[in-house]
Protein backbone atom coordinates (compact mmCIF):
# COMPACT_ATOMS: atom_id res chain seq x y z
CA UNK A 1 0.00 0.00 0.00
CA UNK A 2 1.52 3.50 -1.31
CA UNK A 3 -0.26 5.76 0.46
CA UNK A 4 -1.77 5.42 4.00
CA UNK A 5 -5.69 6.93 4.59
CA UNK A 6 -6.04 8.73 7.37
CA UNK A 7 -9.28 9.03 8.51
CA UNK A 8 -10.58 11.73 10.83
CA UNK A 9 -14.41 11.12 11.64
CA UNK A 10 -15.21 14.26 12.96
CA UNK A 11 -18.39 13.32 14.60
CA UNK A 12 -18.77 17.08 15.33
CA UNK A 13 -20.67 20.36 16.77
CA UNK A 14 -18.97 22.97 15.35
CA UNK A 15 -19.85 26.31 17.42
CA UNK A 16 -19.41 29.11 15.36
CA UNK A 17 -19.74 32.76 16.35
CA UNK A 18 -20.71 34.80 13.22
CA UNK A 19 -19.69 38.69 12.67
CA UNK A 20 -20.96 39.51 9.56
CA UNK A 21 -19.25 36.47 7.39
CA UNK A 22 -16.61 36.13 9.78
CA UNK A 23 -16.97 32.68 11.89
CA UNK A 24 -14.90 31.47 14.63
CA UNK A 25 -15.52 27.76 16.18
CA UNK A 26 -14.62 25.00 17.65
CA UNK A 27 -14.41 21.22 16.94
CA UNK A 28 -14.44 17.81 19.00
CA UNK A 29 -15.06 14.21 17.61
CA UNK A 30 -12.94 11.25 17.05
CA UNK A 31 -10.58 10.29 14.28
CA UNK A 32 -9.08 6.91 12.54
CA UNK A 33 -7.34 5.39 9.79
CA UNK A 34 -6.77 2.79 7.12
CA UNK A 35 -3.81 1.88 6.85
CA UNK A 36 -1.00 -0.86 7.13
CA UNK A 37 -1.47 -1.53 10.53
CA UNK A 38 -5.77 -0.86 10.90
CA UNK A 39 -7.51 -4.13 9.57
CA UNK A 40 -5.69 -5.50 6.97
CA UNK A 41 -5.24 -2.45 5.14
CA UNK A 42 -8.81 -2.72 3.57
CA UNK A 43 -10.80 -0.70 6.38
CA UNK A 44 -11.88 0.50 9.49
CA UNK A 45 -11.67 -0.75 12.76
CA UNK A 46 -13.85 1.42 14.65
CA UNK A 47 -12.40 0.09 18.45
CA UNK A 48 -9.49 2.11 17.69
CA UNK A 49 -11.09 5.74 17.55
CA UNK A 50 -9.74 8.25 18.99
CA UNK A 51 -10.21 11.98 20.16
CA UNK A 52 -9.93 14.65 17.95
CA UNK A 53 -10.50 18.26 18.14
CA UNK A 54 -9.70 21.76 16.59
CA UNK A 55 -10.52 25.27 16.08
CA UNK A 56 -11.30 27.25 12.93
CA UNK A 57 -12.06 30.74 11.34
CA UNK A 58 -13.94 30.58 8.28
CA UNK A 59 -15.01 33.27 5.52
CA UNK A 60 -18.24 32.92 4.30
CA UNK A 61 -17.99 34.47 0.70
CA UNK A 62 -21.79 34.28 -0.26
CA UNK A 63 -24.67 32.10 0.46
CA UNK A 64 -22.73 29.13 -1.27
CA UNK A 65 -19.26 29.59 -0.93
CA UNK A 66 -16.34 29.61 2.10
CA UNK A 67 -12.70 29.21 2.89
CA UNK A 68 -11.28 27.75 6.39
CA UNK A 69 -8.79 27.47 8.23
CA UNK A 70 -8.44 25.59 10.29
CA UNK A 71 -6.45 23.90 13.18
CA UNK A 72 -6.79 20.19 14.46
CA UNK A 73 -5.39 17.99 17.25
CA UNK A 74 -5.93 13.79 17.05
CA UNK A 75 -4.83 10.79 17.58
CA UNK A 76 -4.87 7.49 15.64
CA UNK A 77 -3.93 3.95 16.91
CA UNK A 78 -4.01 0.68 15.71
CA UNK A 79 -2.74 -3.01 16.40
CA UNK A 80 -1.79 -6.27 14.50
CA UNK A 81 -4.02 -7.89 16.70
CA UNK A 82 -7.06 -6.51 15.38
CA UNK A 83 -6.67 -8.23 12.36
CA UNK A 84 -9.49 -11.19 11.24
CA UNK A 85 -8.26 -12.50 8.02
CA UNK A 86 -4.22 -12.31 8.10
CA UNK A 87 -2.73 -15.09 10.67
CA UNK A 88 0.83 -13.50 9.25
CA UNK A 89 -0.33 -9.87 10.29
CA UNK A 90 -1.83 -11.29 13.44
CA UNK A 91 1.39 -12.66 13.97
CA UNK A 92 3.49 -10.10 13.42
CA UNK A 93 2.20 -8.60 16.93
CA UNK A 94 2.91 -4.37 15.69
CA UNK A 95 1.21 -1.43 17.15
CA UNK A 96 1.54 1.92 17.39
CA UNK A 97 0.06 5.32 18.09
CA UNK A 98 0.21 8.99 16.03
CA UNK A 99 -0.78 12.54 17.64
CA UNK A 100 -1.70 14.62 14.23
CA UNK A 101 -1.50 17.73 14.28
CA UNK A 102 -2.90 19.59 10.88
CA UNK A 103 -2.78 23.03 9.28
CA UNK A 104 -5.19 23.01 6.87
CA UNK A 105 -7.27 25.74 4.69
CA UNK A 106 -10.24 23.82 2.67
CA UNK A 107 -13.34 25.33 0.56
CA UNK A 108 -16.55 24.64 1.37
CA UNK A 109 -19.68 24.57 -1.21
CA UNK A 110 -22.69 24.90 0.59
CA UNK A 111 -25.66 22.98 -1.87
CA UNK A 112 -28.56 24.90 -0.68
CA UNK A 113 -27.40 28.45 0.03
CA UNK A 114 -26.51 28.86 3.65
CA UNK A 115 -27.37 32.40 5.33
CA UNK A 116 -28.03 32.12 8.79
CA UNK A 117 -28.23 36.38 8.91
CA UNK A 118 -32.38 36.84 9.87
CA UNK A 119 -32.33 32.65 9.67
CA UNK A 120 -33.28 33.36 6.04
CA UNK A 121 -31.70 29.89 5.25
CA UNK A 122 -30.44 28.20 8.29
CA UNK A 123 -29.97 24.67 7.12
CA UNK A 124 -27.65 23.20 4.45
CA UNK A 125 -25.37 20.16 3.49
CA UNK A 126 -22.37 20.92 2.27
CA UNK A 127 -19.28 19.76 0.29
CA UNK A 128 -15.25 20.31 1.14
CA UNK A 129 -11.80 20.04 -0.25
CA UNK A 130 -8.39 21.66 0.27
CA UNK A 131 -5.37 21.40 1.22
CA UNK A 132 -2.88 20.49 5.02
CA UNK A 133 0.11 20.04 6.08
CA UNK A 134 0.04 16.82 9.10
CA UNK A 135 3.18 16.71 11.96
CA UNK A 136 3.08 13.37 13.34
CA UNK A 137 5.07 11.02 15.77
CA UNK A 138 4.53 7.28 15.73
CA UNK A 139 5.34 5.49 19.09
CA UNK A 140 4.78 1.66 20.73
CA UNK A 141 4.74 1.12 23.86
CA UNK A 142 7.78 -1.72 24.58
CA UNK A 143 8.05 -3.29 28.14
CA UNK A 144 6.29 -0.31 29.61
CA UNK A 145 7.46 2.61 27.76
CA UNK A 146 6.49 4.93 24.72
CA UNK A 147 9.22 4.53 22.19
CA UNK A 148 9.24 7.07 19.23
CA UNK A 149 9.92 5.12 16.32
CA UNK A 150 10.95 7.17 13.41
CA UNK A 151 14.47 7.59 14.85
CA UNK A 152 14.86 3.77 15.45
CA UNK A 153 14.70 2.82 11.55
CA UNK A 154 12.56 -0.09 11.98
CA UNK A 155 12.55 -0.77 8.35
CA UNK A 156 16.25 -0.74 8.31
CA UNK A 157 15.91 3.28 7.38
CA UNK A 158 19.71 5.17 7.68
CA UNK A 159 21.39 1.55 7.07
CA UNK A 160 23.40 1.07 3.64
CA UNK A 161 21.33 -0.17 0.82
CA UNK A 162 17.97 1.13 2.49
CA UNK A 163 16.19 4.25 2.67
CA UNK A 164 16.73 7.38 4.21
CA UNK A 165 14.75 8.39 7.65
CA UNK A 166 11.52 9.47 6.73
CA UNK A 167 9.83 13.28 7.44
CA UNK A 168 7.30 12.97 10.20
CA UNK A 169 5.84 16.01 7.91
CA UNK A 170 3.49 15.38 5.30
CA UNK A 171 0.79 16.72 2.95
CA UNK A 172 -2.63 15.82 3.04
CA UNK A 173 -5.87 16.40 0.84
CA UNK A 174 -8.93 17.00 3.37
CA UNK A 175 -12.14 16.11 1.83
CA UNK A 176 -15.63 15.39 3.20
CA UNK A 177 -19.41 16.15 3.62
CA UNK A 178 -21.49 18.28 6.23
CA UNK A 179 -24.40 19.52 7.38
CA UNK A 180 -24.91 22.98 9.26
CA UNK A 181 -27.63 24.39 11.33
CA UNK A 182 -27.86 28.38 12.49
CA UNK A 183 -29.40 28.25 15.77
CA UNK A 184 -29.45 32.13 15.55
CA UNK A 185 -27.49 34.89 13.72
CA UNK A 186 -24.54 34.21 15.81
CA UNK A 187 -24.59 30.20 17.00
CA UNK A 188 -24.29 27.43 14.36
CA UNK A 189 -24.30 24.13 14.73
CA UNK A 190 -22.83 21.38 12.49
CA UNK A 191 -21.84 17.75 11.89
CA UNK A 192 -18.58 16.40 9.35
CA UNK A 193 -17.32 13.19 8.25
CA UNK A 194 -14.03 13.79 6.46
CA UNK A 195 -10.90 12.06 4.70
CA UNK A 196 -7.29 12.81 4.40
CA UNK A 197 -5.12 10.73 1.88
CA UNK A 198 -1.67 11.59 3.07
CA UNK A 199 1.13 11.97 0.97
CA UNK A 200 3.23 9.42 3.62
CA UNK A 201 3.10 5.69 4.07
CA UNK A 202 4.39 6.26 7.60
CA UNK A 203 1.42 7.49 9.88
CA UNK A 204 1.87 3.96 11.67
CA UNK A 205 5.88 3.76 10.81
CA UNK A 206 5.25 0.44 8.89
CA UNK A 207 5.48 0.31 4.72
CA UNK A 208 6.01 -3.33 3.81
CA UNK A 209 9.61 -3.31 3.76
CA UNK A 210 11.12 -6.34 6.08
CA UNK A 211 14.58 -6.27 7.65
CA UNK A 212 15.81 -9.47 9.33
CA UNK A 213 16.51 -9.74 12.88
CA UNK A 214 20.06 -9.79 12.88
CA UNK A 215 20.35 -6.92 10.34
CA UNK A 216 18.68 -4.58 12.11
CA UNK A 217 20.28 -5.40 15.13
CA UNK A 218 23.81 -4.51 13.80
CA UNK A 219 22.32 -1.58 12.00
CA UNK A 220 20.15 0.18 13.92
CA UNK A 221 20.36 -1.76 17.60
CA UNK A 222 18.62 -3.85 19.65
CA UNK A 223 15.63 -1.63 19.96
CA UNK A 224 15.30 -0.98 16.31
CA UNK A 225 15.40 -5.17 16.03
CA UNK A 226 12.78 -5.54 18.78
CA UNK A 227 10.21 -3.06 17.33
CA UNK A 228 10.91 -4.33 13.86
CA UNK A 229 8.96 -7.45 14.39
CA UNK A 230 7.12 -8.63 17.51
CA UNK A 231 6.00 -12.26 16.86
CA UNK A 232 8.03 -13.26 19.80
CA UNK A 233 6.66 -11.67 22.16
CA UNK A 234 3.06 -12.71 21.18
CA UNK A 235 4.57 -16.38 21.29
CA UNK A 236 7.30 -16.32 23.58
CA UNK A 237 9.85 -17.75 21.30
CA UNK A 238 12.56 -16.24 20.13
CA UNK A 239 12.92 -13.06 17.67
CA UNK A 240 11.53 -14.50 14.09
CA UNK A 241 13.53 -13.30 11.28
CA UNK A 242 11.30 -12.10 8.54
CA UNK A 243 12.31 -13.48 4.80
Amino acid sequence: MKKIVQILILAITPYCLNAQHLEVGALIGGANYVGDVSNNSSNLYLGETKLAAGLFVKQNLNDLFAVRLGFNWARIAGQDANVRNDDFLRDRNLSFRTTLLEFGLTGEWNILGYQPYGLSRPFSPYLFLGIAGTKFTPKARYQGNWEELQPLGTEGQGMAGFDAPYKTFAFAIPFGLGVKYALSDRINLGLELGARPTFTDYLDDVSGDYVTYNDLLAGNGQLAAALGNRTGELTGSEPVVVP
